[in-house]
């Protein structure tokens, strides 16, 4: 068990966004099978070998009829599963369905399961140089829909290039926040989970795909996710995802030995809290929600809530002062007007940065 907590799965982007036309058992056992892939050392005939025990505890089956089991899934595998894979290709697309796992062998005496995959799909497991994706197969094992294992791979590729320009930069600031945040069309999102001709009625998608999906994610794996519902006109249009990782995950790097550590970030979460909450009893936050300059996802995060209180809050009493409350309520109606100018994502910067030019402007007019 504890092997496979440390394993890791990369694949390429165009891998993840490919349709896997098959059910979650072919699909977490080609995960599996991936993880045992050394990317600096590529297997000799693209052939890798694990263990019965290995698959059965990744599995979690225990019971008499697990040989049985196996072999079904297996065959499965190999008769009706495959990833239809689409790449941009000159001024339109090319699309390969590849079976992607076509040989596995074993025997009844030893414990050993040789598998073998499909040459074709070996440039998306192998070749990667950039545009690849890498998740923990822990965060798949506890996955136990098709649904959720397609939206985590999608979010993980989308949330891997959030932390990697954040670290070594190169994109814009809102660039880089809209990784944290991806957006993706009904239609696309359709595709990706090979629901097209599936629950037609929204609500049932939303239920079954997304809902679901979320649940799953957001108790087994290191992402917290929510989402939000996207109009064009009457019609959803599309999915905006806001993903965090959980702190005990960030927490899980430190031994618990490092007490000053700890110590320091309690003392810190405390002191975020505090201004939370004070941030929530503030009249500056009602008037922010009725200029829309926060959304119902950002009164749920404790970080954003406690930067407006110890950044933002602070300059409108300054406002206050000089213009009294009506003063606050004209620069947010002007703030909420010129919505389409900053990322809502980063609300707190953008409103210390607008409330503090603001203010010089009236200094200045002095």
């Amino acid at each position: 068990m504890n092997e496979i907590e440390k394993r890791k799965v990369v694949e390429h982007n165009d891998l993840i966004t490919s349709v896997a036309k098959m059910d979650k058992t072919p699909l977490k056992m080609f995960e599996l099978a991936v993880s045992c892939i050394d990317t600096d050392n590529p297997p000799k005939d693209n052939t890798i070998y694990l263990s019965k025990t290995e698959m059965f505890t990744f599995f979690d089956v225990s019971d008499t009829n697990k040989h049985t089991r196996f072999k079904e899934a297996i065959e499965k595998m190999q008769k009706t599963a495959y990833f239809q894979i689409r790449e941009v290709k000159n001024k339109g697309y090319e699309m390969t369905s590849i079976v992607p796992i076509p040989t596995v062998k074993w025997n009844s005496h030893n414990d050993e399961v040789m598998i073998e995959f499909n040459r074709n799909i070996m440039p998306y497991l192998i070749d990667l140089k950039q545009n690849f994706t890498q998740y923990a197969l822990s965060d798949v094992m506890e996955l136990n829909s098709k649904y959720s294992i397609i939206v985590y791979k999608w979010l993980c590729m989308s949330y891997n290039q959030y932390e990697h320009y954040k670290n070594k930069g190169g994109r814009r600031e809102e660039q880089v926040e809209n990784y944290r945040n991806p957006s993706i069309s009904i239609k696309e999102l359709r595709i990706l989970t090979d629901t097209v001709n599936e629950y037609p009625r929204f609500t049932n998608f939303e239920s079954y795909v997304l809902k679901n999906s979320l649940k799953e994610i957001n108790q087994h794996t290191h992402f917290e996710v929510v989402y939000e519902k996207v109009k064009k006109g009457r019609s959803i249009d599309s999915i905006l995802f806001h993903i965090n990782k959980k702190k005990v995950a960030e927490d899980n790097r430190y031994k618990l030995e490092d007490n000053d550590y700890q110590e320091d970030k309690v003392k810190k979460e405390q002191a975020e809290d505090q201004l939370a909450i004070e941030a929530m009893k503030s009249p500056y936050t009602k008037l922010l929600i009725e200029n829309l300059l926060l959304t119902p996802f950002e009164l749920t995060d404790t970080s954003i809530l406690a930067g407006l209180q110890k950044n933002v809050y602070p300059q409108y009493e300054k406002l206050k002062e000089l213009r009294g409350i009506g003063g606050v309520k004209n620069h947010l109606s002007y703030v909420a007007s010129k919505r389409e100018d900053y990322s809502k994502r980063n609300i707190s910067k953008y409103l210390k940065k607008a409330i503090e030019q603001y203010l010089g402007t009236l200094q200045d007019l002095k």
